[in-house]
């Protein structure tokens, strides 16, 4: 998907209490999460206001009196996915159990964007025997979801935790495998979900395959063991991302580490300030989000059965937001 042209996105400035649910919110813990990473935001703006936050202010005063909401469209609707931090079962070495790689990124897929296929990659041996590998998993399919979700645990034999984050990829663009499988009748859009597509590859083994290498793209990792157990998963800004407060955005029109207020519809409404601290190969757009549920399995159901519409509004300071307006709406 193709960024919309800058002459096709819309601003609009609107007041906070234009934000449904906003004095509801817990706006101490959105500030919290702020916190974290507003200070490796690279803009004298920003920074100004990371040492006004950091002189712990009423949270919900210091929201609503440094910023403003901007409503941002790229004339698409907007949608709400989830995702997590898995947990898979593995060792450091290779066994009968364990013969599913989780690679490192070679030296050929960073200086060749794009680099071999998913296919390629997993079918002419070229990652063998070349100490690329930072352990061995028990499940293809698990290890699949792992490089969509970019990050994980690996329950390793001694009940030890290795942790994995993402690293790069092989340049290719991510193709959704639940779209596929609605394009081929098999199921409606409404049916699919993570753990429809797992149970619908392990029925169909070969079928299955094939449809894992629909998705061209591949994932590399890293090895982030150092990250504390009881914090979340490395996010695009090198932090920690934390359950139900951090979402993954385009940047290309939100500015990582800014605040975000969600107003999510479906099933389970959702109207709360998140701060956008990740990406994702299949976050494009202004009104794309992706909220981060936490680790585990409980985490990843959830997670995966969010597919929802609804508006995301992105907090800037004020004289940014302003500036963002023709000169005809000042």
């Amino acid at each position: 998907m193709t960024p919309a042209k800058a002459s096709d996105v819309t601003y609009e400035v609107l007041d906070f209490d234009q934000l449904d649910g906003w004095a509801d919110d817990d706006h101490a813990a959105a500030l919290e999460v702020f916190l974290k990473t507003c200070r490796d935001m690279d803009d004298v703006d920003w920074r100004a206001l990371c040492r006004f936050a950091e002189a712990n202010p009423d949270a919900r005063e210091f929201f609503e009196l440094f910023f403003r909401p901007v409503l941002i469209n790229d004339g698409k609707e907007a949608l709400f996915t989830g995702y997590f931090e898995p947990e898979l079962d593995g060792d450091r070495y290779r066994s009968v159990r364990y013969r599913y790689p989780v690679y490192k990124m070679p030296n050929e897929a960073l200086e060749s964007n794009p680099w071999l296929t998913r296919r390629e990659i997993l079918e002419t041996g070229v990652m063998e025997g070349r100490g690329l590998e930072i352990a061995w998993v028990d499940d293809p399919v698990e290890l699949f979801f792992l490089q969509i979700q970019g990050s994980g645990r690996i329950r390793l034999p001694d009940g030890e935790r290795l942790r994995v984050g993402y690293r790069g990829s092989n340049g290719h663009p991510y193709r959704s495998i639940g779209v596929e499988l609605v394009r081929r009748g098999i199921y409606d859009a409404h049916q699919v979900s993570a753990e429809v597509i797992k149970n619908w590859v392990r029925r169909n083994p070969e079928a299955g395959r094939e449809l894992l290498y629909h998705n061209e793209s591949y994932v590399f990792f890293r090895e982030v063991s150092k990250v504390p157990s009881d914090e979340g998963p490395l996010g695009a800004m090198n932090r920690s991302v934390t359950a139900m407060r951090s979402i993954a955005v385009d940047p290309v029109y939100v500015k990582l580490g800014a605040p975000v207020w969600i107003e999510k519809d479906g099933k389970k409404p959702m109207r709360r300030l998140m701060i956008a601290q990740d990406t994702g190969s299949a976050i494009k757009g202004a009104q794309r989000a992706d909220v981060f549920f936490g680790t585990g399995d409980a985490a990843g159901q959830a997670a995966g059965r969010l597919r929802d519409p609804g508006r995301m509004v992105v907090l800037m300071p004020i004289q940014r937001a302003y500036a963002l307006l023709p000169e005809s709406a000042l």
